[in-house]
């Protein structure tokens, strides 16, 4: 009876050590050295894998700063304390720490009490899924659906929405543009923070089926054209233009628009925090 036990026992015991061996042996022999400085700069990148750097993710990304030569500055929300680290890390003395400071803008001001809701929509609460069904339940068509795809996406937690409507707080966003391609009305754009005047509307529709769809639309009035000091302002397509190499941000713009159209993201801030 115990040698029916101590054999199979000991069979067990002598398939464990020959495979412990075998795993030893082959870990040697597959080893791949891994760079000390990938996991030190991963470190320094904030791991939200947004892919803003145009990588995968941020271990990605790292192993191309080590590999590729990859820029160290292509991180939006690493910041210049960061990026001055993973410089170290490589030793390299670049003076440019930072890239030029980016932001999500949403061309659309139409929040429910601007652009009335047509029908309830009864499905998959998206607004990929939404716009499918009439371009979505709201009388404009070329609004924001504000059923959060956007939000959804968002990694810094920067997209809130409100009365039907995202907004995005300029603050939080570091201009990453996972939010570009969740918007099925191609709404959002990525520009540069210092570009605080915009154009809150995506209708190219004449200035009357603008202001049957929506209060808030741009109805290309052109007195923000006119009024310009700079000339910076010109009607294209029926929507306000802004050419931000000529535009000094005093908006002058802002105070003649009748459709409240124009907007200073400076002036957003409470409202979408």
């Amino acid at each position: 009876m115990l040698k029916e036990l101590f054999v199979p026992a000991l069979i067990f015991a002598g398939i464990g050590i020959l495979s412990g061996i075998l795993l030893t042996v082959f870990s040697k022999l597959f080893h791949v050295e891994t760079d000390e400085r990938l996991e030190k700069i991963t470190e320094c990148l904030p791991g939200a894998n947004c892919g803003g750097c145009g990588y995968a993710g941020c271990s990605d990304y790292a192993n191309a700063i080590i590999i590729n030569g990859e820029e160290t500055n292509l991180c939006l929300s690493a910041g210049e304390k960061n990026v001055s680290e993973i410089n170290k890390i490589m030793s390299r003395t670049s003076s440019s720490t930072s890239s030029a400071k980016k932001v999500a803008f949403i061309r659309c001001q139409g929040d429910l009490s601007k652009s009335e809701e047509l029908f309830e929509f009864r499905g998959k609460a998206t607004c990929k899924s939404s716009n499918r069904f009439y371009s979505g339940s709201k009388r404009c068509p070329f609004g924001c659906l504000g059923m959060g795809d956007c939000k959804a996406v968002c990694p810094h937690d920067a997209i809130t929405i409100c009365d039907g409507l995202a907004r995005i707080n300029p603050d939080k966003c570091v201009g990453c543009g996972l939010c570009v391609n969740e918007c099925p009305n191609n709404l959002i754009i990525i520009k540069d923070k210092k570009e605080v005047i915009n154009i809150a509307c995506n209708c190219d529709l004449t200035g009357k089926e603008t202001r049957e769809n929506c209060k808030s639309g741009c109805i290309g009035c052109r007195l923000c054209e006119r009024n310009c000091p700079k000339n910076a302002i010109t009607i294209q397509n029926n929507i306000a233009v802004i050419d931000y190499e000529k535009c000094v941000s005093c908006g002058i713009c802002i105070s003649n628009c009748p459709s409240k159209t124009i907007v200073d993201i400076r002036k957003s801030k409470k409202i979408n925090a």
